[in-house]
């Protein structure tokens, strides 16, 4: 079987977690059947990369993904099978199976109707790619989600859809590579910020965008416990504005408390995995999360996670054991930010309860959260889909 892959994101150019779980999909895919990436970028080995018709580099970007993907569709002949991610390759995988008369299969990561406030960053581009996200839904031959509650969105939001064709599939996490280390204060990166490791130590890690949920945390975080050290490694703002209003809310923040330090640029996997380890609690206010590998990357390094309650996060975070989840509220914001800091302020507050919960977390993330396995039962998807 030959599989062309189909994906904005791919190594080393990787924006998120769709950008993971591609990575890692591929790594474990190759050891099962023939695998072709195709995407978008700067050119790499391992991959073909598809550039934007240069016409269109002033337009708007959406119109710019739109043309890459024409010619990622037609450079997928010879494939058995197509699999798209995102709506970033959601009209690619759709034309490659029309064009090429094979399967398209498409996993839903996130969905655009979930997703308003993405008009604020792409403009009249969110009209195109929530159609070009409905049109890929609509045709594809087989949907995974990466969650049972991604399942119950998609159907929610694409209600035409036949359930028998929606099939989950869990993100995953690579344990060899997220683990606790043995001395995480030895880190240049926590050396450079000065953290205490004899103090507890909360983080943050994730983009910039309203999904995310970081203004919450920000606005929580006035409540957490004066000794509590806060670590923000938040960048890539979806748009100016949200950059500048992070920036003055964290800076609030810091003139009202020591020790909150702000990583903005994007750090290597091994000084993220040495903050995680040093962190006491980890904490993700996600507003929309259809699985959440950031927390999943916490739990391998043994660390407590602090979640909302959102989307695929209570398929991942087990309450009272790995960590604590927290109802979030659209209407209620202000209740969700004390719930978060009362939260957080628990679990800092009891070094021997928090160490027992990433402890469980590590023992969760190597237990269900497979890659192998969830390459497995991605190909019994393309087998079903083709018919073999």
């Amino acid at each position: 079987m030959r599989v062309a892959m189909m994906t904005r994101e791919y190594p080393p150019e990787i924006y998120g977690g769709a950008g993971v779980h591609v990575t890692e999909l591929v790594a474990q895919l190759t050891r099962l059947c023939a695998v072709d990436v195709h995407c978008m970028g700067t050119p790499r080995e391992g991959a073909q990369v598809h550039q934007p018709d240069p016409a269109l580099a002033s337009a708007n970007p959406a119109l710019s993904v739109l043309s890459a993907e024409l010619r990622m569709a037609a450079a997928a002949a010879g494939a058995d099978v197509v699999h798209s991610h995102t709506w970033y390759a959601g009209l690619a995988g759709h034309l490659a199976g029309a064009l090429h008369g094979v399967p398209h299969v498409l996993t839903a990561h996130s969905l655009e109707p979930r997703r308003p406030w993405k008009a604020e960053q792409l403009g009249g581009g969110y009209r195109l790619s929530s159609w070009s996200e409905h049109n890929a839904v609509q045709y594809a031959d087989a949907i995974i989600a990466v969650s049972a509650g991604m399942r119950a969105d998609l159907l929610d939001a694409y209600p035409f859809v036949d359930p028998d064709r929606v099939h989950v599939v869990r993100n995953g996490i690579d344990t060899d590579v997220w683990y606790p280390e043995g001395d995480p204060w030895a880190s240049e990166v926590l050396r450079e910020l000065d953290v205490d490791p004899d103090r507890p130590l909360a983080v943050f890690v994730g983009r910039i965008t309203r999904q995310k949920g970081l203004a919450h945390l920000i606005a929580a975080a006035h409540r957490f416990d004066p000794g509590i050290q806060l670590v923000l490694c938040a960048g890539a703002p979806d748009t100016l504005e949200i950059g500048e209003s992070t920036a003055r809310a964290v800076a609030e923040l810091a003139a009202s408390r020591r020790d909150v330090h702000w990583i903005r640029e994007m750090l290597p996997t091994a000084s993220v995995r040495q903050i995680l380890s040093a962190a006491t609690v980890f904490v993700c206010p996600s507003v929309y999360e259809p699985l959440g590998i950031v927390n999943l990357e916490a739990m391998a390094t043994e660390t407590a996670v602090v979640a909302s309650d959102v989307g695929g996060i209570p398929e991942v975070v087990e309450d009272g054991v790995t960590g604590r989840l927290v109802h979030y509220n659209s209407y209620e914001p202000e209740a969700f930010e004390k719930a978060l800091a009362a939260a957080v302020n628990d679990v800092a507050a009891d070094p021997g309860r928090a160490a027992a919960m990433g402890r469980a977390g590590r023992r969760r993330a190597v237990a269900e959260f497979s890659w192998a396995e969830i390459a497995r039962r991605t190909l019994d998807v393309y087998r079903a889909a083709i018919g073999t």
